[in-house]
């Protein structure tokens, strides 16, 4: 007995490996079925799909700045400042890569005015290539080089969100673009209560909707990790949804403010507390009022997806994946070094644990 149990012990484990990769193969093929895209097809530079700025920044990399342009210049014309100030972020981070496209925008105004649009990507970019040299936003992560490269090139940015504010009187987004700056060179809070005063008197709520970038980079200043507490930034989130009408997606702050500072931490039965499941029902109910064209609005479906899975609500889970599957540059995936991988995986979940419901409502 005892030369026996050797084998059969090899013959478990061969049997087990076998499952478990006929268990693989037929997820795969279940996501492949229902059209989800693989890991190595999720755009990492956008959170949803927009084919205007994808094709402005496809061009960008090509060397043709013009799409840009036109791109920016209608978003001051119609004063949609939330699609402006998404954009001016994007292209930022593209020029903060390379930025050939970029100086040969601002080239065309030598010798005359400069041009507002693309002073602001300029101040966009000086932020982001800033970020790009510190490497991560967590301090841990951090090099000391990494970080004196960091402290070196944010007094510049500032200068340059201070230009294209001047040039741009009415545009919040400056200041928006700003908050990133504030985060790194480490404004005390009434600066930032200043800041903050600048963005809202452009954006006078409730006569136009709050603006969710806005809000966005805001409640990282007051949170726990840089200048703020989880009390400070549960207050702002609460600030941020106690008037904001229904589809204006501010009830995404308050689920933004728990992931900050418990998700780390959090065990299973954490997510299925009644106070966080009441917090994901409030900001389902705002996407589905939320206009379909929101810009915002496939950040939230992320966010979504993630809290759902994590609350086994698996079907509404993934409805929520379907809608930004192919984008993976949103939270809660862009804190890991990896975000498509974290994004499959966590996607993965939530098509198992429809499968399993499945099985069991048909009795099998």
């Amino acid at each position: 007995m005892a030369r026996v149990l050797p084998f059969v012990l090899f013959a478990f484990g061969i049997w087990f490996w076998l499952k478990a990769r006929r268990s693989v193969s037929s997820l795969v093929g279940t996501e492949a079925e229902l059209g989800l895209l693989p890991r190595d097809r999720q755009n990492t530079e956008l959170a949803g799909p927009d084919a205007a700025l994808e094709h402005a920044l496809t061009e960008a990399r090509a060397g043709r700045w013009e799409p840009a342009a036109e791109l920016l210049a209608r978003t001051g014309r119609d004063r949609d400042w939330e699609r402006r100030s998404l954009y001016a972020r994007a292209l930022g981070e593209a020029a903060a890569r390379d930025d050939s496209w970029l100086r040969a925008w601002r080239a065309t105004r030598s010798g005359g005015s400069p041009d507002a649009d693309a002073e602001l990507v300029q101040a966009s970019a000086t932020v982001s290539r800033a970020w790009l040299l510190r490497g991560s936003p967590y301090a841990r992560h951090t090099t000391p080089e990494q970080a004196d490269s960091f402290h070196e090139l944010l007094p510049g940015a500032r200068a340059d969100t201070a230009r294209a504010a001047a040039l741009g009187p009415e545009d919040p987004t400056p200041y928006i673009i700003e908050i990133r700056t504030a985060l790194g060179v480490g404004y005390g809070p009434e600066q930032m209560r200043e800041l903050w005063a600048e963005i809202t008197a452009r954006t006078p709520h409730p006569t136009s909707a709050p603006l969710y970038g806005a809000h966005e980079a805001a409640i990282q200043y007051w949170s726990e990790r840089w200048h703020g507490s989880a009390e400070l930034a549960g207050e702002f989130a609460a600030q941020a949804t106690a008037d904001a009408p229904l589809g204006t997606l501010m009830t995404a702050f308050p689920l933004i403010a728990w992931f900050d500072h418990h998700d780390a931490t959090a065990a299973p039965r954490d997510y299925a507390a009644p106070g966080l499941t009441a917090l994901v029902d409030a900001a389902l109910a705002d996407t589905e009022a939320a206009p379909p064209d929101h810009p915002r609005l496939p950040e939230v479906h992320h966010l979504l997806a993630y809290f759902l899975t994590r609350q086994s609500r698996h079907e509404e889970a993934l409805e929520a994946f379907r809608r930004i599957d192919g984008y993976v540059n949103a939270l809660p995936w862009r804190t890991r070094r990896d975000p498509a991988a974290f994004f499959a995986t966590t996607r993965a979940t939530a098509v198992r644990g429809t499968e399993a419901r499945a099985r069991i409502s048909k009795g099998v």
